[in-house]
């Protein structure tokens, strides 16, 4: 192996070698684990296993077939492992169900492929060759992941709702996933090693992400653009008495036209403020708050009367339409309308 083969190895398997030192930090020293940082070190899991597939083959040819396999099966469980992981960030209340019939049923489908066609490089399955199929599958599910933030996407061409961190991190996600799947089915036009190499960068660039999240950079929100400005504790007071009153008392929210800068004249304090105080004592934005109490008198609305019809309860909830108000009632409760109207006695 000459010099530029070892540096070509160096970073082909330094993304797998890192997300490898994650996973085990996710499943084994992380004290307080939650649902999506599970899925997230299986899909870390999943993508190390493939690619170091790939690069160990692409230096070694004499490859065990076990090892290759192993790949193979990874490789089938990347979109479901990615599918997943977003579900447990954008439903955490929501239990992930049939997420074991996934994995058995593309586990046989990689077992009975594998073992049908030994030779795992040349077989053909009913005249197609077996990894188009897998990423074929990769990708359904890359799409099926892509459904579940298309809010996140949504907020990238809406300037009524600003793109948080956790956006960035869900859009960086998709897309890197998207970039490795494309490298791997585009292998007969460019290098092999190219998909772990496309690993490797968009490892250390999700974890630059990580980064920035943690330390409330200002690429992804602003909380820096607060950073030298407090709030004086009569605004406080202020902005909670009034913000008690008018969505509590006078339900200022199902005004579907209602802007902050509304909601600050009427509290008597300044747009910039208000939108600071949303910000940092409730950590959410000024549409993410007003839709909570839409959805909040959207649930009342449909619990006093079954008969109501649905549209109905987005406009007298304060909504412009109702697939807004679908939306919206399933990001926070993680059913739709119809189904919590549906599971009620």
């Amino acid at each position: 192996m000459n010099f530029p083969k070892e540096l070509l190895f160096f970073f082909s398997a330094l993304g797998v070698f890192n997300a490898l030192l994650i996973c085990f930090y996710f499943f084994f020293v992380k004290k307080e684990k939650n649902r999506s940082d599970i899925w997230f070190g299986v899909l870390l899991l999943m993508l190390a296993m493939r690619v170091g597939k790939s690069v160990f083959y692409y230096f070694n040819r004499d490859l065990a077939q076990g090892f290759i396999r192993a790949g193979l099966y990874a490789c089938i469980l990347i979109g479901p492992s990615l599918y997943f992981y977003f579900r447990s960030i954008v439903f955490p209340q929501v239990k992930q169900r049939f997420w074991l019939l996934h994995f058995t049923v593309l586990l046989a489908i990689s077992f009975w492929i594998s073992y049908r066609f030994p030779d795992t490089h040349n077989p053909m399955v009913f005249g197609f060759h077996w990894m188009r199929i897998i990423y074929a599958i990769w990708f359904l599910y890359i799409l099926a992941a892509g459904w579940t933030i298309l809010p996140s996407f949504r907020k990238i061409f809406q300037k009524e709702e600003k793109v948080s961190a956790l956006d960035f991190w869900l859009i960086g996600i998709f897309m890197g996933n998207f970039i490795i799947w494309l490298a791997y089915y585009l292998v007969g036009y460019i290098s092999y090693i190219v998909g772990a190499l496309s690993f490797s960068f968009i490892f250390y660039v999700l974890v630059t992400l990580i980064y920035f999240r943690k330390n409330q950079s200002a690429l992804f929100d602003k909380s820096l653009k607060y950073a030298n400005k407090t709030i004086d504790n009569a605004d406080i007071e202020t902005i909670t008495q009034g913000l008690k009153v008018l969505m509590e008392e006078e339900k200022i929210y199902i005004q579907p036209d209602l802007k902050l800068s509304d909601l600050a004249s009427k509290i008597k304090v300044s747009t910039h403020t208000l939108s600071q105080f949303l910000n940092e004592r409730l950590g959410k934005s000024f549409p993410s708050y007003i839709n909570e109490y839409r959805i909040q008198e959207a649930k009342q609305l449909i619990q006093s009367d079954h008969r109501i019809k649905l549209e109905a309860v987005a406009y007298d909830s304060g909504f412009n339409s109702k697939s807004t108000f679908n939306s919206a009632f399933k990001k926070i409760t993680g059913v739709t309308p119809s189904k919590f109207k549906e599971q009620l006695p």
